[in-house]
């Protein structure tokens, strides 16, 4: 048959186009949608010029990062709103929503190419779902916010609410399944307790992840008095320095949300420490450690902050511990006690866990008292740790005072658990997203991971001889009895089978032993060893 040479090349650019065309990532249509919700600092913000209307990513930056930082972020609270506004007026901080809002919560600095996994948000959990059959726009948003604002202030409370209602209708009239990571679980609550209505119309699911639900006591107590990194090791070299992100946070209602709960009833009370030089009435001194428990600390953040300022545009503006935000932040906290999931949606909790997470915070020594209360803020902090992720305990992540489907710890750090792999197979079940997962356990809420597996064969003269080894690791909510744990033995078992063949020279056995380890840390291995030989003449 002759082929014409036009012919040839057209279907030459088809195959050359057929080649450079990405494959379309699946997309399964029967998804209820998800909303991302961040936490404290986890949304890209840009500053707004009002005069010209150009904008400037301030929020996560490296070029200039310090410095638009102090010029754009700071801030100053305004009582008789509630809301927090930038030291410059010329300015307005907003989020971006492009991606359906993913892009602000996805990469915080979508410029940074060295380090860049540091500034990752929910970037690898969006991958996940996107390859489990999610669709950005369709079944997958984000709501980014300004992280500085109360979590129950009106105007954020409205941007959710709209928010909800354009993923409802974007998808169909599907119901909502909302994820909630650190702090944003604080908004989801605050807003479901104020807006029971919209949230039952509008959501399915409801999981909090890493919330901080009875506060974050260690974090925050040296964050008002020493500032926070938003990165840790030689990375925050190139972000906000602690000190201007001290400044910042001292005036943000956020922060002072996140403070212990007075009213919790604390297994280990969190306390502030200070060892200080005391004179009894005969002259004498001596080195004492003061404890401070989380109402009695109030006074001593009024001391240490009493003549913190910034010099911002030519003016000294004072910075002490803000008394008014802490009069709101407390009816903060009476609307979150009085928070109910309503009757058709169901709450899940995940929580981190096996991480020292700061929990009493200790300042100065028995060396080295503490002359003065306003050295505080110079003055390197020594914490007593808990149990948790690194920054919330788990007593306060488990403490939600809501009614629970499932609460389920797993091994992780704060930020760190948005990409963990136990996570995601917990999601997935959740979700109903892809295939069944075939390892995990619904009634007890623990996941089953293949951890190794080697198998060997030898066939020689009709003799074939087969060796298996697997094993896994089961991760449980539930603890043991961790003080009989140094006590127990692995559990032994040992199977036997065979299968006799038509005539002698043909049959098959099997034996294999399985072993059960004590569970330790909510971890339990689990161990196979199998043989199986068969004859075939």
């Amino acid at each position: 048959m002759a082929v014409l040479l036009e012919d040839i090349v057209q279907s030459v650019e088809l195959l050359l186009k057929l080649l450079r065309k990405k494959p379309q990532p699946y997309v399964d249509p029967d998804l209820d949608p998800v909303l991302l919700v961040p936490g404290i600092a986890g949304s890209i913000l840009k500053a707004v010029d009002n005069a010209n209307g150009k904008d400037e990513r301030i929020w996560v930056r490296i070029i200039e990062a310090d410095y638009k930082f102090r010029t754009k972020l700071w801030s100053k609270f305004d009582p008789s709103t509630g809301q927090t506004v930038s030291l410059d007026a010329n300015t307005n901080v907003v989020v971006p929503e492009d991606r359906y809002g993913l892009y602000a919560i996805d990469v915080l600095d979508p410029d940074l190419i060295i380090g860049r996994d540091c500034v990752y948000y929910f970037h690898d959990m969006i991958v996940q779902m996107i390859k489990w059959g999610f669709q950005e726009g369709k079944t997958l948003f984000g709501f980014g916010y300004d992280f500085r604002q109360s979590n129950r202030l009106q105007g954020a409370l409205d941007c959710f609410a709209a928010k909800l209602e354009a993923v409802y209708n974007a998808s169909g009239g599907r119901k909502i399944n909302i994820i909630s990571h650190s702090m944003g679980g604080i908004l989801v609550k605050c807003f479901m307790s104020l807006h029971s209505d919209i949230f039952e119309k509008y959501v399915k699911n409801w999981i909090a992840i890493a919330a901080p639900f009875q506060g974050a006591p260690g974090y925050i107590t040296s964050t008002f008095l020493n500032g926070m990194s938003f990165v840790e090791g030689w990375e925050q070299n190139f972000f906000i320095s602690k000190w201007s992100m001290h400044q910042l946070l001292i005036e943000c209602p956020s922060i002072y949300e996140l403070m212990a709960c007075q009213k919790f009833h604390w297994q280990h009370v969190p306390l502030l420490e200070i060892w200080r030089e005391k004179e009894d009435a005969d002259g004498n001194s001596h080195i004492i450690l003061e404890s401070y428990c989380p109402e009695e600390s109030i006074e001593i953040y009024k001391e240490a902050l009493s003549s913190n300022t910034v010099d911002y545009d030519g003016e000294t503006i004072p910075l002490p511990f803000n008394l008014e935000i802490l009069k709101w932040a407390d009816e903060t906290r009476k609307v979150l006690a009085d928070a109910k999931v309503p009757s058709q949606v169901k709450f899940y909790n995940i929580y981190g866990t096996n991480l020292e997470t700061p929990h009493t915070v200790c300042y100065g020594s028995d060396d080295a008292p503490v002359a003065h209360l306003q050295e505080l803020r110079f003055v390197q902090p020594k914490y007593v740790c808990v149990d948790g992720d690194g920054t919330v305990p788990v007593e306060s992540a488990k403490a939600d005072g809501l009614n629970a489907e499932a609460r389920v710890g797993v091994p992780g750090e704060h930020r760190g658990i948005l990409c963990d792999h136990h996570v995601f197979r917990i999601l997935k079940h959740w979700l109903k997203a892809g295939d069944p997962d075939p390892f995990y356990n619904p009634i007890n809420d623990y996941v089953i991971l293949p951890t190794a597996f080697e198998i060997e064969r030898h066939k020689e003269k009709g003799l074939e001889v087969t060796a298996l080894k697997e094993e896994w690791e089961i991760i449980s909510d539930e603890q043991g009895d961790c003080d009989n744990i140094a006590d127990n033995k692995p559990l032994m078992s040992s199977i036997s089978v065979s299968q006799p063949g038509d005539d002698q020279s043909s049959r098959a056995e099997a034996r294999a032993t399985v072993v059960v380890h004590p569970q330790h840390e909510g971890k339990q291995r689990v161990e196979l060893n199998a043989i199986s030989v068969s004859v075939d003449a």
